[in-house]
């Protein structure tokens, strides 16, 4: 649970309203959420701010389409939107260098952001990315579940549960119900329901966007020279273990950490572990990349 003092604000970026939080000082980390359902920087990095606090100046904004931030999206490259957004931001901040934290959904944006501008980009930690393989095997159970949240009948905290307890953490009868309600209001946002943030591309221009997505196709991948810690649950029911691995063998400057009885949401299910783990490797004394 986050204790310490966060200073709020929202500003203008490319003409969207962009909500962060802030809290620390010393060298920026930004840490970028997933993209589940209600999902919100300060909600998903509860049990981290605090920590990372006492070594970095932490910001946690809500990224496009989720909590207080706007909700509008660019399908056709959600990602490099993302990434642009987050870029801009850190503009907005005058953060020439950061250290990009991001589970899952935000992992990708933190991927992509770090492949369009490396040098804007200090160290990488990427939690269960998404974008890892996407081209390559069918969606996993736990994505068909997120993904398909909004159709069907739309957005109810059952289903939200249910994925949630199922799928997103190791031990479901780990998460509180209060956190499920928090996500579960702000999922049902008007806004959001009319235009859901993670969807499965459509149309005409579907192949293209899902190839745009796939971030190990990228070419720039076997040649990013960011140091990058690459955090994956071995029992992560949404985004593929395997990708833990494929990322290490095309990186050039990668380290691999896979954990047992660890679902998709490392930085909740084993935020001792992982704040401590992090802390080290982005600190200048990192003993993880040479």
């Amino acid at each position: 649970m986050t204790t310490g003092q966060l200073t709020e604000r929202t500003v203008t970026v490319r003409g969207k309203d962009i909500f962060y939080a802030e809290t620390g000082s010393g060298p920026a980390a930004v840490l970028l959420h997933g993209g589940g359902p209600g999902a919100t920087g300060t909600s998903n990095y509860s049990r981290n701010i605090d920590a990372l606090a006492k070594h970095f100046r932490v910001i946690v904004p809500d990224m496009p389409g989720y909590g207080r931030s706007t909700k509008s999206l660019n399908q056709s490259d959600p990602f490099g939107y993302l990434a642009d957004t987050m870029r801009g931001l850190l503009d907005l901040l005058g953060i020439d260098t950061a250290h990009l934290i991001g589970n899952s959904y935000g992992g990708a944006a933190a991927l992509r952001l770090a492949l369009d501008t490396p040098h804007r980009v200090g160290k990488l930690v990427l939690m269960g990315p998404g974008g890892i393989g996407t081209t390559r095997n069918l969606p996993t159970a736990g994505l068909n579940s997120l993904l398909g949240y909004y159709g069907g009948d739309g957005p109810t905290r059952d289903k939200l549960e249910a994925f949630i307890r199922t799928y997103l953490v190791y031990d479901g009868a780990s998460v509180p119900d209060d956190l499920i309600d928090l996500r579960y209001q702000a999922s049902i946002d008007p806004e959001v329901v009319a235009n859901p943030p993670l969807r499965r591309p459509a149309g005409p221009t579907a192949l293209r966007t899902l190839w745009r997505m796939d971030l190990t196709r990228d070419s720039r991948l076997k040649s990013l020279p960011t140091p990058t810690l690459v955090l994956w649950g071995q029992d992560d029911k949404v985004n593929r273990p395997a990708g833990g691995p494929m990322l290490a063998s095309i990186m050039p400057n990668a380290q691999l950490v896979m954990t047992s009885s660890t679902g998709h949401w490392m930085q909740w299910e084993r935020a001792r572990f992982f704040n401590q783990l992090v802390a080290d490797f982005l600190s200048d004394d990192s003993s993880f990349i040479s």
